[in-house]
Parts: C-alpha cells; structure tokens; sequence
C-alpha cells in the first residue's frame, strides 16, 4: 500500500528516469504476488457467483473477498493514492485516518480498467501462470484453498492494476515533454496517433526479456536435481501477461487519460 512516487516533489514524480525505477519496481511486486498465487489450485468455484453461498451477496467468492478489502482499505485512506484504484467504487467508506492533501500530479480524469483487467486475470492470466498440480487435486483441498486463493487475487489484482493504471504519470510525462505534439492528436480524436505517439517498441522488448530473466530465476524452487527444478510458475504465462495484457492495457490508459487532457485547460 505504500505510494510508489514522491509526491512532495511534482518534478521528480513525473521525471521518466524516476517513472521507469517504479516500473520495474513493480514488476517484481507482480511476479512475486503471482508466484504466491499459483501455489493454490485455480478453484473456479469461487469465481463464480452463487457457487458458494454468501449472506446478504449475490457476489462471487473471490469478488466479494476483493469489496470487503477494498471497504476496509478505503477507511485508512488508500485509494487517496493516485496510483490506486478500486474495482468496487461503491465499497468506499468514510476516512477513520485524516485525509492526506497530495499536490496535483495528474490531470483530472475518470479512467480505470479494472473491469476489463478482472476479466482477463480470471479467464487469462490465472490458467496461463498457474502450474498443474501433477495429480488430480482433491475436491476437499480445493476448498480448503478458497480464502488463501482468494486473498492471493487480491494482492495480484491490485498490484496489476497499480502497475497498469501508472500509465497515467507516463501519459502526463510525455504530454508535459511535447505538448506541441499531442494537442493536435487529442482535438482530432485521433487515438490511433496517440498509441503510436506512446508507443516505443524497444522499450517494451526490455520489459519483456528482463520479465523472462526474474520469472526464470525467481519462479523455481531450489532443487537437489538442478536438471529437474520445480517450477512455481509458467515463465512464458508471465511473459505473456505482460505482453498481452499489461502493456495493451497500460497503453489503453495512457490513451484514455490524454484524451482527456485537455478538458479545463488552456488548450480547450
């Protein structure tokens, strides 16, 4: 929960140098959350709703799980962060902490995918990371599994979407960089030119290969038989996620933020 940019120096916050250490700070808060994840069976009960029963919820398992945090959270002021977003916007509570005054870093704005990033993490990136039990597991260990499984998605979602939604202090660097260039593109609508504006191919080559090297080396058990390590996670599950989903979903943010860069601003 701790902000992963100095908010008392706008500057810094915003510095891309500073931006890229937080980055890859965060990578390795998913890969280890993700690790700690993928020891539990994948329990498809709990993601869907009415298959364990719930007092006063209609919820699945594993969302009702993620509110509940999210209410409790709320209440001691993390989504004040604005490097945090919620999945339950109704879940929030009145603060029982005073409220924190951060200066203004980012652009006014309504963009959160984290709808879109629950779906791909249930359906996607959890069946693609987590390895198979070498046996059938039992249906009584699966259940004995639900709450463990369950808070594991939590840690896993919110640090996915801390990492995703980001993009917003890159998109604000970039815009404050060359504002000349984007303008045009945001009053035209072009969203097209906005992603190929962003887009530096390179960069996300380095994300990947430097992703595989912490998923190889992190993602195996230490193992007498160095020949037959025992894996903890999918490496190329891990590649995958970030390259299927992260990066398209972080460049959707950044896309959707400067879209609305410009409403209250000079340029209007």
């Amino acid at each position: 929960m701790d902000l992963v940019v100095d908010l008392s120096d706008a500057t810094k916050a915003l510095s891309l140098p500073h931006i890229r250490y937080q980055l890859i700070r965060l990578e390795d808060t998913v890969l280890f959350h993700l690790i700690e994840r993928a020891q539990f069976p994948l329990n498809g009960n709990i993601y869907k709703p009415g298959a364990i029963p719930i007092p006063d919820s209609s919820l699945s398992f594993s969302d009702w799980v993620l509110r509940e945090q999210e209410a409790l959270q709320s209440k001691i002021r993390r989504f004040q962060s604005p490097d945090e977003y919620p999945f339950f916007e109704d879940a929030m509570q009145p603060l029982i902490l005073p409220p924190l005054e951060y200066p203004s870093v980012l652009w006014r704005n309504d963009v959160n995918v984290n709808a879109e990033l629950k779906n791909r993490y249930i359906n996607s990136i959890l069946p693609s990371c987590c390895v198979k039990a070498s046996r059938a597991e039992r249906t009584e260990e699966a259940q004995e599994n639900y709450g463990s499984a369950a808070t594991a998605d939590v840690n896993c979602l919110q640090s996915l979407s801390r990492r995703i939604h980001f993009g917003k202090f890159v998109a604000e660097s970039k815009f404050q960089s060359n504002p000349s260039h984007f303008i045009p593109l945001i009053k035209a609508g072009d969203t097209q030119g906005i992603d190929a504006a962003i887009t530096d191919s390179n960069v996300e080559r380095k994300v990947l290969e430097r992703l595989r090297l912490k998923a190889e080396m992190y993602g195996v058990d230490p193992s007498m038989d160095a020949e037959s390590p025992t894996r903890k996670v999918h490496v190329e599950g891990v590649v995958a996620m970030y390259r299927d989903h992260v990066i398209p979903l972080t460049k959707v943010v950044e896309v959707e933020y400067l879209m609305q860069r410009l409403r209250g601003s000079e340029w209007e």
